[in-house]
């Protein structure tokens, strides 16, 4: 039987990530108990103290064993640890060598959501992939230069260590795991009970481009600004240098450390966001769009949205815009 200890840390943490993946991993359980066979899982909740106040005390969350009382584990959940990354850390500081000594015993460790922060800050995920929200990933590239963040996954797995994208995103990992420790049919069977969509892997769909600007380079944001009110113009780097009196080398330069992007990614994903919301709002084909937003090669135009989205322009019209879809 599989040890699993849901962390439940203090402050404000994800019940939906704590309850969901307690709720889940029972019912595969009874489905395991369904087809005679052992339960599969012995699930916890695993604390630092007895009664864990969350959402400034409108729920308590009563953990089963704490940390102290735990000496093996097969793996840790850690959830979505909400407010400011650096007083949860300080909240749960003695949660940070306990993951760590586990791991190093042979457990392995998945974090949903944010709670990549709180993972990252173990330092077990130096040097590997991993996931986190989309909204929150300049954020942690910052905090965490050595991690390597991609942003455009729902899951990552490396050495025994997963991590999931955001949100409900952690429903698929979950689904993973399920698949990894009991099998492909018992993970079937499990999302079409949560009606869960297995098989799912890229969060860049629900990725909504917001342009990085908490730097302080002027000129960088001045480049920002001018691609972002111009974006239906055929914009390039030799321009942008030009305009700003800077050398491409040093405007390249400048611009992938303030923004993480290089300038061509910025240019693109600026247009693609211009591109999503016309085929989410309106009814324009899919040409007329690729010229509102600069591109005047169809083929370039749907590779590049693809790359960015996961989606193709019309999958993704599909997907967003329901009423457009049913006037055609």
């Amino acid at each position: 039987m599989k040890h699993v200890s849901i962390l439940v840390p203090r402050g404000h943490t994800s019940l939906t990530n704590i309850e969901g993946t307690h709720q889940i991993l029972s019912e595969v359980n009874n489905f395991m108990a369904m087809q005679g066979r052992d339960p599969l899982f012995k699930i916890q909740l695993v604390g630092l103290s007895k009664e864990t106040s969350q959402r400034n005390g409108l729920f308590t969350v009563k953990p089963d064993i704490l940390i102290s009382e735990l000496e093996k584990t097969d793996l840790i959940i850690i959830p979505a640890l909400m407010g400011d990354p650096v007083v949860a850390m300080d909240l749960n500081q003695e949660l940070l060598p306990w993951i760590t000594t586990q791991y190093e015993n042979g457990a392995e460790v998945a974090s949903f959501c944010i709670g990549t922060f709180f993972l990252a800050a173990t330092g077990l995920l130096d040097g590997k992939q991993c996931a986190t929200h989309w909204r929150l990933a300049n954020e942690f590239r910052n905090a965490f230069p050595n991690a390597l963040l991609v942003d455009d996954k729902i899951m990552t797995e490396e050495d025994g260590i997963f991590t999931s994208g955001g949100a409900y995103s952690y429903l698929n990992l979950l689904l993973y795991l399920i698949e990894k420790y009991a099998g492909r049919d018992i993970a079937i069977l499990t999302s079409k009970a949560f009606m869960i969509d297995i098989d799912r892997i890229s969060q860049s769909p629900f990725i909504m481009f917001q342009g990085q600007k908490s730097h302080e380079d002027e000129p960088v944001k001045q480049a920002q600004e001018f691609i972002e009110k111009n974006f239906h113009e055929k914009i390039t780097v030799d321009q942008l240098a030009s305009m700003l009196a800077l050398g491409r080398r040093s405007l390249e330069r400048r611009f992938k450390k303030a923004t993480c992007n290089t300038v061509t990614e910025y240019i693109q994903r600026v247009k693609m966001e211009a591109a999503k919301k016309g085929l989410e709002t309106g009814r324009k084909n899919i040409n007329e769009l690729m010229y509102d937003v600069g591109y005047s090669d169809t083929k370039s135009f749907r590779g590049t949205f693809k790359r960015i989205t996961g989606l193709s322009p019309i999958e993704y019209r599909n997907k967003y815009n329901k009423e457009a879809v049913s006037n055609n």
